[in-house]
């Protein structure tokens, strides 16, 4: 009976012996878990997020700073061209403005060409100046400076030149780049009524006056116009009236302001 007891006993003490081991063992895997997950908190700031700030419209030499000053990196992914828009200027960017990432993340852009494409010049010859316009557009060509000389049809396409140099049709030259034109005068039928251009939005102003077969004079701001539909014209010289008419292919000058309160009141 004492032999059974004490077999019993020993058999106790084992198991709380290997009990104990698994006790142990179960907080020292509990405590290499607390340290590893602290190790990577800190490695990984958890919590800490930077808000992706706005970079449309910035360029290359700005980024860098800007950029590593917020600990955020850049890769540029794609380029396309907009006329409008500053050489290398940003045009899209991901993650998006205001989104929350941690440090060193980076951002994605896609940026404005620094250099354009180029584009084939159509056959513009013999077309009338209205569809010209148009036509143009369709290349991401502009209207440049226009000229007449007599001829029987009235805006009539004789010339086209880039650069001081005439174009052929098939010619390559930049997209975005200003054409200037030759134009018929319709016999010497060459007055035009000056429009009104008071109030327009500057780009709109230039449209008109391209539609109106006159030329964009000097433009007068009083602060820097990175953005033409932003001034607005307030000014203009010859001013407006029904019974002033001015040669086709002459100027008129803009003065242009953001100040709403400088344009007058219709």
């Amino acid at each position: 009976m004492k032999k059974i007891g004490h077999w019993v006993w020993e058999l106790i003490k084992k198991k709380k012996k290997l009990l104990l081991n698994i006790v142990g063992a179960l907080f020292l895997i509990i405590g290499l878990l607390v340290s590893v997950y602290k190790y990577l908190d800190s490695y990984t700031q958890h919590g800490e997020t930077i808000t992706v700030p706005d970079l449309k419209g910035m360029t290359p030499n700005k980024l860098e700073d800007f950029l590593a000053s917020k600990h955020l990196k850049y890769v540029i992914i794609d380029s396309i061209f907009v006329a409008k828009k500053a050489k290398g200027a940003v045009l899209e960017q991901d993650p998006i403005p205001n989104e929350k990432v941690k440090e060193n993340r980076t951002i994605y852009l896609t940026i404005n060409s620094i250099k354009p494409p180029q584009v084939k010049f159509p056959a513009l010859e013999d077309y009338s100046y209205p569809y010209v316009i148009a036509f143009l557009e369709t290349y991401g060509l502009k209207i440049g400076e226009l000229s007449y000389q007599p001829d029987l049809a009235k805006n009539r396409v004789l010339t086209a030149r880039y650069r001081g140099r005439e174009l052929k049709p098939g010619d390559k030259i930049p997209k975005g780049s200003e054409i200037a034109l030759t134009l018929g005068d319709g016999l010497g039928n060459t007055k035009v009524e000056v429009p009104s251009l008071i109030g327009l939005p500057l780009d709109e102003a230039l449209f008109v006056l391209k539609a109106s077969s006159l030329n964009k004079g000097v433009v007068v701001s009083d602060s820097p116009i990175n953005d033409t539909a932003a001034f607005r014209v307030y000014k203009q010289k010859p001013e407006p009236s029904t019974d002033a008419r001015i040669s086709q292919g002459e100027s008129v000058d803009l003065f242009v302001t953001q100040n709403l309160s400088k344009i007058p009141r219709k």
